[in-house]
């Protein structure tokens, strides 16, 4: 639950993650617009890429599977679509491991080794989450539910909505979590993917768009 909480200081509500772009274009302008999105977002996106890694990434860090993490990290870096994808990875992962630092959920050798792979946040986080004895399911819930709050605080700042909007999004996004993350669980390296034309576009039009609030 501590690992899900937007309070965590890695910078989370920072970004959009091209919701922003999207308002900017007017693809998302009601609470309505912003829900189809997000849900659209956690299915196509999230659930085929980051929660299926996130899903293998805990047993390696158990299995204290060194190979096989550098890869799953690797991965993640070759497959963020935009400059602005692949900085909002980084930071996230780069700030979860100085927050494991100040924590007993990981050990300096573990530290170690995923700060000399240019952290990504899946991975950070996967290794936080390793330690926690709680079951690769719950821990996949707990990442979606973090990522769901952040979103939908940014949908409330861009579109903008109230915050009772807010939370109607938010309970559908929470309803559609269980499943995702059971496609998630079922969600083998062939089958893993990055790919967001869409989100790519608008991340890249982000990058030079002209006011913003977030910095993807």
């Amino acid at each position: 639950m501590w690992l899900a909480s937007p309070a965590l200081p890695i910078g989370g509500f920072s970004y959009s993650e091209c919701l922003e772009a999207a308002v900017d274009k007017a693809l998302v302008a009601t609470e309505k617009d912003a829900s189809a999105w997000l849900i659209d977002q956690l299915n196509m996106s999230l659930t085929r890429s980051e929660l299926a890694l996130v899903a293998q990434a805990i047993p390696a860090w158990r299995a204290n599977d060194l190979q096989r993490i550098a890869a799953l990290n690797t991965w993640v870096l070759q497959t963020r679509e935009s400059s602005e994808l692949r900085a909002q990875s980084e930071q996230m992962g780069r700030s979860l491991l100085d927050w494991l630092r100040n924590h007993t959920t990981a050990t300096p050798e573990q530290i170690g080794l995923l700060a000399s792979l240019q952290p990504t946040f899946p991975m950070a986080f996967a290794l936080a989450a390793s330690a926690t004895g709680a079951l690769v399911s719950e821990c996949l819930l707990a990442f979606a539910f973090g990522w769901a709050e952040n979103m939908v605080q940014a949908a409330i700042k861009s579109v903008p909505l109230g915050q009772s909007a807010g939370q109607r999004i938010l309970s559908k996004l929470t309803a559609a979590t269980p499943a995702a993350v059971d496609k998630a669980m079922t969600t083998n390296d062939p089958d893993r993917q990055a790919f967001s034309p869409m989100l790519a576009i608008l991340s890249a039009q982000h990058e030079t768009q002209y006011s913003r609030l977030f910095r993807s």
